[in-house]
């Protein structure tokens, strides 16, 4: 081939984009065909080839490198910031019992400005679970509530941004018992929920903390806190189910007579709190009868065994200060938790002022809301693979639990 004088510095820029976009075209993505000499001429190829050959390389770009996905319910980010941001729930609230997942339905990202990493807002479905927030346990170490304990399930909408950790900045629970209705259709001798008023529930509450007074070798006497929880079934007679919180009193058992009704709970960071089931098995017209004034040891004719289970919890600042103990000794181990056992409400009196590295509580209850409300109408999800699978299963198809 022959070029003219003045020309020759045109035509290897015309073939690299020949050559280039002859092989993009073989992809079937865009078709170049050599421009004749006297089209080059008109439209000047020294400024023209710049432009195809820029052109060509942004395509080849471009299709070379897929777009990601926006995140679903089964994205591996979106399950972590989930179930981390719950376990900030569960810390932050002050009552009431540990939520578990039960699954993912809706969800929102974006990259915010004033945050590095990634924003969520978050919509969750959740179960409660045995644990009182007390215990402070994972959730995903605590047992969720079968068609037998009287279920609660929920909802909960919450906003989280995950960088390398994932922080949790507000949340709104709803949650609700399921209907006795439901739960009776399934399992018709399953326990139903009882009113916490009821005086039966709060006697079978003191006759089960008395047992657990008297057969517990702590040095302390312990106090009713709250009843949380109570039901009832049919076994040889009415059977009362209690859940409820203690409070360690300042009363010792080798030192004080009184009864544990009148001592006062231990108003010191140091005190021991539990969390109890206790059962009874009664007459029907057992809470009816009371004995003359004056019987102290029994309220009731022809009492059943009462059967008692709590655990107790170590205060927060037995913790601390136990690391506080271990840094002073130089690594000291032989620390034991129960040191911190109390003959009177001021025996610890300590000026040791938390260091680096000891854990400080954080007030609670001040990122979100758990309440009780009835079952919300729901939209379908907005993000793509929502809602996820679901974790648990009690079996009530009426409430797709």
């Amino acid at each position: 081939m022959t070029h003219q004088p003045g020309r020759a510095s045109h035509w290897p820029a015309e073939q690299q984009i020949a050559t280039v976009c002859s092989s993009f075209g073989k992809e079937g993505k865009v078709q170049y065909q050599p421009p004749s000499k006297p089209c080059l001429q008109k439209l000047g190829l020294q400024r023209m080839s710049v432009y195809l050959l820029v052109l060509c390389l942004a395509l080849l770009q471009q299709g070379g490198r897929a777009r990601p996905d926006p995140p679903g319910c089964n994205s591996p980010e979106a399950v972590r910031v989930v179930e981390e941001a719950l376990e900030q729930i569960n810390q932050d609230r002050t009552d009431g019992y540990i939520l578990s997942l039960n699954r993912l339905y809706d969800l929102s990202r974006t990259h915010g400005k004033e945050i590095s990493g990634s924003f969520y807002k978050l919509t969750i479905d959740v179960m409660e679970t045995r644990c009182h927030i007390t215990s402070r346990k994972p959730w995903k170490q605590c047992e969720v509530r079968d068609i037998g304990a009287v279920p609660v399930y929920g909802e909960c909408e919450l906003s989280a941004s995950v960088d390398s950790q994932v922080k949790l900045h507000s949340y709104s629970c709803a949650r609700r018992e399921v209907p006795a209705t439901a739960v009776v259709d399934v399992c018709p001798d399953c326990p139903t929920a009882e009113n916490l008023n009821e005086p039966v529930v709060k006697e079978t509450a003191n006759l089960s903390l008395q047992r657990f007074n008297e057969e517990s070798r702590l040095a302390n006497y312990f106090t009713l806190g709250n009843i949380t929880r109570a039901s009832s079934q049919w076994v040889d007679g009415p059977s009362y189910f209690v859940e409820f919180t203690i409070l360690e009193t300042v009363c010792s058992k080798a030192a004080d007579a009184s009864e544990p009704s009148d001592c006062p709970p231990m108003d010191c960071q140091f005190a021991h709190r539990g969390f109890c089931l206790g059962s009874h098995v009664a007459h029907e017209d057992q809470f009816e009868i009371r004995l003359p004034v004056g019987k102290k040891d029994s309220s009731y004719r022809d009492r059943k065994p009462v059967d008692v289970k709590c655990e107790i919890y170590e205060p927060q600042a037995a913790a601390v200060e136990e690391q506080a103990h271990a840094k002073a000794d130089g690594g000291h181990t032989g620390y034991q938790h129960h040191n911190h056992t109390h003959l009177h409400p001021h025996e610890h009196v300590h000026s040791v002022t938390p260091s680096t590295g000891l854990a400080v509580s954080e007030p609670r209850g001040t990122l979100g809301t758990v309440v009780d409300r009835p079952a919300p109408l729901r939209s379908a999800p907005a993000a793509s693979s929502c809602p996820g699978p679901h974790r648990h299963n009690l079996g009530l198809d009426r409430l797709k639990l």
